[in-house]
């Protein structure tokens, strides 16, 4: 767990239940979930340069035709992450 100093985040009370069951079915706590959901996820400047890396080892450049298939394949993984949470 981080030393960082607790903050409050506002949810819904559907949201906070929701949390709280997969915190208790994981044994652990509501605050450490949250932190390896942030740590887990890629922001869009991490995705640019893991796509990059990626590229150089394939031995690919990466023009924007190659930058927009990737940003397709993002974009596809996460409809399937929000289709199959629903």
């Amino acid at each position: 767990m981080s030393s960082s100093k607790p903050t409050s985040i506002k949810a819904t009370e559907a949201t906070r239940d929701r949390l709280r069951l997969l915190a208790q079915e994981r044994g652990t706590t509501i605050t450490e979930l949250l932190e390896e959901l942030a740590q887990s996820r890629l922001t869009q400047a991490e995705q640019e340069q893991r796509a990059l890396e990626a590229a150089a080892e394939l031995g690919l450049e990466y023009t924007e035709q190659v930058q927009r298939a990737g940003q397709s394949a993002w974009d596809k993984i996460r409809a399937h992450q929000s289709s199959a949470a629903a």
